[in-house]
């Protein structure tokens, strides 16, 4: 790697969600552009650095929550307009900040994503889909499992409309109309897309994606079949990709592959050996990155990647050296514009110190007072609980717009915590009674001074469900706290996959009776992760399953009055059963329930544990060795010492 980029911090606003921030064209080639973002608060901010400093363009006032942010115009000229969608409204304004557009979509569900193209409006909520054209509603599409993102290949290369969903299913849904075309497959839940180098690459049909688990790939969306070129694997267990984006900052001429983490790493790609990518670049910043740019903010002529991260701050990564080789008098120039930068800087911090002074007094006279009405200050939490396949555990992210205090932990069932290298918080256990409360852990961590984002580990028992509860306290005043919940599954280390291996041996478990197709769906919700929560369109549904610590596999089809599961792994058809019969009994549901026993996939899943056994009594014959080892070197020590004593007692 052999690209130095120097960071610069530009500007804080609100608590920013993925993809609300973009840089507007500039005016002349590398000269520097205006940035534009949108916040929590509602608020869309643009501005552009002058001498080292953040120059308002514009501002609007506050409103609904902002969920993401477009440019857009008319299409082979620049796009310089601005989209916001927030709430089910699409608002547009020009690079001035003057307000052209109010569009209300009646959608029933906020907009989650959006996709501007010309006159083409393509919108997705948590299910449905809409395309809009003039502000004229087209096509819709209702989806089987959440939508992540939307993109459409480009109209002006192709011709053709080519919308493009990323869905929860680890499918990348392409559509014609309101209809499916096609569906491509990919190694993980998609959250991310982009258009390849921006317009789609050479051919217009490329497709760059990224997912929750953390790897990258292009994929060519031909008009018949998906062409798949490559893939990145997330070989450094690094966090799930939340923003792409396509810019030459290497300088070869051709465009790198920018890409930001929600574990606050940027990474840059460059493309120029034959199509492969290669890291050219890494840095980790203290949050996630929520967007991604490539342009030239701070200074002409100085490119620089641009992000946006989750606290609102707008950060620089730039190729703009620190120190600068230059004469006497130039010298005396930047040294001067320095100090009066840090004592303007000193005395801003002054003035904060002294309204922070003012406020506290404030509200220590009002607090006194006997018609004191507390207000508990609000804030932000962003958090992720998902199963990594890798190591069969629970990864659990907790990201706070302001420095975290400590995090109490409790569950109902037994969990076991597992050492994170990334957490430098102090963790401290606490005595639980199982038998009376039902608690089984009781854990705090307390975290280091601004500390923003913890990430813990967790593994669960399959069998054991119940509820994981997090107690997230920032350092603020007055001391407020908020209570994240998770769910913890009866089958809770299965993840979905789009396939299985059918010449296994399986048991077979089938449920039925007087039960809805929706009921029978729920069950399944309630024993199985990744599974979406409103049943898919149709009369039956079928979901494959793969346990990420034995690799076996489970078959779920559910329709109206039958339910079919088959396992080659007795066990977990044996926790649905008792599950199953729990709910049903529950909702006073009369349940037939059959099982055909297969004693091969007994044998079959022991060969597949037999080498995780061998493994752990290995490891546990080597901590055998390591103790007798220590016991050994002790007794060596304490045997050179003595020796050492008779020799000099001989000589003397």
């Amino acid at each position: 790697m052999d690209l130095n980029l120097n960071r610069a911090d530009y500007l804080q606003v609100g608590v920013t969600s993925q993809k609300t921030m973009k840089l507007l064209p500039a005016s002349r080639h590398r000269a520097t552009q205006k940035v534009v973002l949108g916040d929590h608060d509602g608020v869309v901010t643009c501005f552009g650095m002058k001498k080292g400093e953040a120059v308002a363009v514009f501002k609007t006032l506050p409103g609904q929550k902002i969920a993401r942010l477009e440019l857009g115009g008319v299409l082979n000229t620049p796009q310089e307009k601005i989209f916001v969608a927030s709430g089910s409204e699409i608002r547009g304004f020009t690079k001035r900040g003057k307000q052209f557009l109010s569009f209300e979509t009646n959608l029933t569900e906020s907009i989650k994503a959006m996709y501007v193209s010309g006159s083409d409006l393509f919108l997705s909520a948590s299910y449905i889909y809409n395309h809009y054209c003039d502000c004229k509603d087209q096509h819709y599409y209702l989806s089987g499992d959440r939508i992540n993102d939307v993109i459409c290949l480009p109209v002006e290369r192709l011709s053709r409309l080519t919308p493009v969903l990323a869905c929860q299913d680890r499918v990348l849904r392409v559509l014609q109309g309101s209809d499916v075309l096609y569906e491509v497959e990919v190694p993980g839940p998609p959250t991310a897309l982009a258009l390849h180098g921006g317009n789609g690459g050479d051919s217009g049909e490329d497709l760059l994606f990224g997912t929750s688990d953390g790897k990258l790939g292009i994929i060519q969306v031909t008009t018949a079949k998906p062409i798949h070129k490559w893939e990145i694997r997330n070989e450094r267990k690094r966090g799930g990709v939340l923003c792409v984006d396509s810019f030459d900052i290497v300088g070869d001429g051709v465009k790198d592959l920018l890409v930001g983490r929600d574990d606050g790493v940027v990474e840059v790609y460059s493309l120029h050996h034959a199509n492969e990518p290669v890291l050219k670049f890494d840095q980790a910043l203290s949050e996630s990155i929520t967007s991604i740019q490539g342009g030239c903010v701070g200074k002409d002529g100085y490119d620089e990647i641009v992000v946006s991260t989750y606290s609102g701050w707008v950060t620089g990564l730039t190729t703009e050296p620190v120190h600068r080789e230059s004469g006497p008098g130039e010298e005396l120039k930047i040294s001067q514009e320095m100090q009066n930068k840090i004592s303007s800087l000193r005395s801003e911090l002054e003035q904060l110190q002294y309204r922070v002074l003012q406020e506290r007094e404030r509200y220590q006279q009002a607090s006194q007072s006997s018609r004191a009405v507390f207000a508990v200050p609000s804030f932000s939490i962003n958090d992720k609980f998902t199963l990594n396949k890798d190591d069969a555990s629970y990864s659990l992210i907790l990201e706070v717009q302001t420095a975290i205090d400590n995090v109490l932990i409790q569950s109902d069932v037994p969990i076991d915590l597992l050492d994170v290298d990334k957490n430098s918080a102090v963790v401290s256990f606490s005595s639980c009674d199982s038998e009376s409360n039902d608690n089984f852990l009781l854990a705090t961590y307390r975290c280091q001074a601004n500390t923003t984002r913890l990430e813990l580990k967790i593994r669960s028992i399959e069998g054991q469900y119940g509820t994981l509860q997090a107690y997230v306290t920032p350092r603020i005043q007055p001391k407020t706290c908020q209570v994240r919940q998770y769910l913890i599954k009866p089958l809770s280390l299965h993840q979905r996959t789009h396939c299985i291996d059918h010449d296994r041996p399986v048991n077979t478990l089938t449920l039925t009776g007087q039960f809805s197709f929706a009921e029978v769906h729920s069950w399944v919700v309630f024993c199985l992760p990744e599974v979406p929560e409103k049943p898919p369109a149709g009369e039956s549904v079928t979901f494959y399953f793969q346990n990420t610590f034995l690799d076996t596999q489970l078959e779920s089809h559910c329709r109206k009055g039958e339910g079919v599961f088959k396992s080659d792994n007795i066990s977990t058809i044996s926790i649905l059963k008792d599950v199953l019969s729990k709910e049903a009994t529950k909702r006073k549901i009369n349940l037939n329930i059959s099982y055909e026993i297969n004693e091969v996939s007994v044998k079959h899943t022991l060969k597949l544990i037999h080498p995780k056994l061998e493994y752990q009594l290995l490891l546990a014959k080597k901590v055998q060795l390591i103790d007798a080892l220590k016991k050994r070197q002790t007794t060596y020590r304490k045997n050179t010492k003595s020796s050492l004593r008779i020799s000099k007692d001989s000589m003397a």
